[in-house]
């Protein structure tokens, strides 16, 4: 089990700390909900786990199967809905490093992004798009 500590430092900030590790980084409201947008707000920070989740999940199958996935990147976009306000779409769009990936590895590249625990973990009514952008 892991467990994390919050401290709300006022004017819509909150200072948040890994408790193993003793990380820490600090959470702002978004320009669109009265902050002032100076840091990842909480819902940037749940679409940019949903991509963080899956690069390591792929980041997973490239070490036991011996493909190298390094220098991966990814851009996320996310949309709010409203009524209720509400994470509506995430959009992450995988940009997979110059090298030769057989037909097989990217579908299984593609299929285990699919499994990440964040990407399972969110309410089906939230749009998940994933695309791959292969170089060769």
């Amino acid at each position: 089990m892991t467990t994390m500590s919050l401290k709300y430092n006022g004017d819509l900030r909150v200072e948040c700390t890994h408790d193993e590790s003793g990380a820490t980084f600090v959470t702002d409201a978004p320009k669109d909900n009265n902050g002032k947008g100076e840091a990842f707000s909480p819902t940037d920070l749940c679409a940019t786990a949903v991509a963080a989740c899956a690069m390591t999940i792929i980041g997973i199958y490239g070490k036991k199967h011996d493909v190298d996935v390094s220098g991966m990147t990814a851009s996320v976009t996310k949309e709010m809905s409203a009524n209720p306000r509400r994470i509506g779409k995430i959009v992450v769009t995988f940009v997979m490093p110059d090298r030769e990936f057989s037909d097989k590895q990217k579908t299984m590249i593609e299929r285990a992004a699919h499994t990440c625990p964040v990407h399972l973990s969110l309410h089906p009514d939230v749009e998940q798009v994933f695309t791959f952008q292969w170089s060769k």
